[in-house]
């Protein structure tokens, strides 16, 4: 064999797959970045869509909750246990505002207690209509029993006045009255004058009228002689009876058992030299009441 037929090697060309590939890498890694790009913004769009979103939840859910604070102050009664639950749910509502809810899950448990509230505040809507409507019923009962007391008020004080009269005419009705009065100056035989000098005795007579409706029994007969001069004849200072609250000298007295009939009578009165010229005037007096009168005169000679 000849050195032509020596085998000498072919040089292979050098191969171009390295940059291919880093080319290929490179715009996977783009593409990539770029996907995440676009979903960081989309994400960051949907978050900030959903902070709006809670956002206005938050301020749907406060300006609820001041409406229901302003309906509590709206709320008013005169039951004080009431009165304390209403302030309690107030506190409560107020409390709440104050909270900064910052995820879905406490607004959802927030927007749960707002409608558990708003359903107690409406029970308390109803229970303060109907302690409201009561008071106005019993109110006008009430109203109406003023007036139904005003006219028994009224009734009671026509009755009494009936009654005050009916008693002021049955004790004038019950008065005994005196009639027949007379009033005769006597002299030691017994005998009639009105010369002063020969006056022994004074005797007054009449007679007590009959009266059923008047009180039966024992009777004291007050008589006053009255001279000319005003002066009152007594026998003694002492002498005194009551007359509507005060007191009054009387000259005489006699008692009399008092049957509800007619019933003749006379009182005495000793000359006590204290008459003089002129005309007297005799009172009777019985049971608080003057019951009767008369005069008689006498003279010097």
């Amino acid at each position: 064999m000849t050195d032509t037929d020596t085998f000498t090697p072919v040089e292979q060309p050098q191969k171009k797959s390295a940059p291919i590939a880093m080319i290929f890498t490179t715009v996977i890694l783009a593409a990539a970045l770029i996907f995440l790009v676009v979903m960081y913004f989309d994400q960051k769009n949907k978050m900030v869509e959903i902070e709006t979103v809670l956002t206005q939840e938050k301020d749907s859910l406060a300006n609820e909750l001041r409406l229901m604070v302003h309906g509590y102050d709206t709320l008013k009664t005169d039951n004080d246990t009431l009165m304390a639950n209403l302030q309690k749910e107030k506190d409560r509502i107020v409390q709440l505002l104050s909270i900064n809810a910052s995820n879905v899950q406490l607004l959802k448990k927030y927007r749960a207690e707002i409608g558990t509230m708003r359903d107690i505040m409406k029970g308390y809507i109803v229970q303060i209509d109907s302690l409201n409507t009561m008071n106005q019923q019993l109110m006008a009962e009430n109203v109406g029993f003023r007036e139904q007391i005003t006219e028994v008020q009224n009734s009671n004080v026509e009755l009494t006045k009936v009654k005050e009269e009916l008693t002021s005419k049955v004790s004038v009705a019950s008065v005994i009255q005196a009639k027949d009065i007379s009033a005769v100056t006597l002299n030691k035989k017994r005998k009639e004058t009105n010369r002063i000098n020969n006056i022994d005795k004074l005797r007054i007579c009449f007679t007590l009228r009959e009266n059923p409706i008047a009180t039966a029994g024992e009777k004291e007969v007050f008589m006053r002689i009255i001279r000319p001069d005003s002066l009152v004849i007594t026998t003694s200072p002492d002498n005194l009876f009551d007359f509507n609250g005060d007191k009054l000298v009387y000259s005489a007295t006699r008692l009399v058992d008092y049957m509800n009939q007619d019933i003749e009578m006379c009182i005495f009165l000793d000359n006590t030299g204290d008459f003089i010229e002129g005309t007297y005037s005799v009172e009777l007096y019985l049971e608080n009441n003057i019951i009767g009168r008369t005069t008689f005169a006498l003279a010097r000679r």
